[in-house]
C-alpha cells in the first residue's frame, strides 16, 4: 500500500505479512468464486456493469496488498513507496465504487419490495467500508511508524473480506447455481452477517499470538483492531433497526433515484 520503511535485515517477521497478504488474496477469490468468478466465462453473471468495476478494484487490493508486502520483506522500498502511491488512488475508488454499489443494492431490494430489511441491511456494507477506510486513513497517517502502518493496512483489508466469507455462507445455504448471488433476493437477517464477519477475528488473533512468540505481547495496532471490527460488527444488528438508521437508508434509496 502507501510507504513504509521496513528493514528486512532488522525485521525478519517480514514474510509473516506476505503470508497474511497471501491469506487474504485466497478468502477475497475464493469467496467470490462461485459466484462472480466462476460466471465470467459462461456468462452467468447478473447484474450491472458497476459490480465488474467493484468487483475488478476490490480484488486489485488484495493483490497490491501481497505485492507490497513482498517488496517491503524483500527491502524493495523504493517500488513499495512508489506503488503505495497507487495504493492511495485505488483506496479512494474502492470507498466512492462500494458506496455507490452498496446504495444500488438498496435500490434493487427496495424495488423488488423488501422494505425495511433492505434499509437494515445496508448498514453492512457501509460500515465495511467504513471499517476499511478509516484503518486505510491510520495506516497513511502512521507511514512513518512502520509497525503501526503494516498492521493498520492488514486491519483494512480484514476488514473488506466479510462479503467474501459470506458468499461462502450463502452458497452452502443456497446451493448456488448458474447467475445465483446474494443481492437477487432478500437480504440475510442481521444474525447471519454477524458469522462470517466474526470468523475474521480469527485473522487477527492469529496475528496477536504470532506477535506474542515475537515480541513477547500483542502489538497495540492488533488490540485496536480487534475490538474495533468487533464492536462494529456486534453493534450492526440492533443499529440497523433504528428509526434514524432506517431514516438515513431511505434517504440513501432516494439519492439512488
Amino acid at each position: 500500500m502507501v510507504a513504509a520503511t521496513i528493514n528486512p535485515a532488522r525485521d525478519r517477521s517480514g514474510y509473516f505479512y506476505v503470508w497474511m497478504a497471501g491469506v487474504c488474496a485466497l478468502i477475497a477469490f475464493g469467496g467470490f468464486a462461485p459466484t462472480y468468478w466462476l460466471q465470467l466465462a459462461p456468462r452467468t453473471f447478473i447484474g450491472p456493469p458497476l459490480l465488474h468495476i467493484h468487483g475488478a478494484l476490490f480484488s486489485a487490493w488484495t493483490l497490491l496488498l501481497l505485492s507490497q508486502t513482498w517488496l517491503a520483506a524483500n527491502d524493495r522500498l523504493d517500488h513499495h513507496r512508489a506503488w503505495g502511491l497507487a495504493g492511495i488512488a485505488l483506496a479512494s475508488a474502492m470507498v466512492v465504487v462500494g458506496i455507490t454499489a452498496a446504495i444500488l443494492s438498496l435500490k434493487v431490494g427496495l424495488a423488488a419490495g423488501y422494505g425495511d430489511k433492505s434499509r437494515g441491511f445496508l448498514l453492512v456494507p457501509v460500515t465495511a467500508i467504513g471499517l476499511f477506510a478509516g484503518f486505510f486513513i491510520a495506516a497513511v497517517a502512521n507511514i512513518n511508524r512502520p509497525e503501526w502502518h503494516k498492521r493498520l493496512i492488514l486491519l483494512a483489508t480484514i476488514s473488506l473480506l466479510q462479503a467474501a466469507v459470506a458468499r461462502v455462507f450463502f452458497e452452502i445455504a443456497t446451493g448456488g447455481g448458474p447467475g445465483a448471488r446474494p443481492g437477487l433476493g432478500p437480504p440475510p437477517p442481521m444474525a447471519i452477517a454477524l458469522i462470517p464477519s466474526l470468523l475474521l477475528d480469527l485473522m487477527i488473533v492469529a496475528a496477536m499470538i504470532y506477535d506474542w512468540r515475537k515480541r513477547g505481547r500483542p502489538h497495540p495496532a492488533w488490540i485496536v483492531g480487534l475490538v474495533v471490527i468487533t464492536g462494529v460488527v456486534v453493534a450492526r444488528g440492533p443499529l440497523s433497526t433504528t428509526p434514524g438508521w432506517i431514516a438515513f437508508a431511505e434517504s440513501l434509496g432516494h439519492i439512488a433515484g
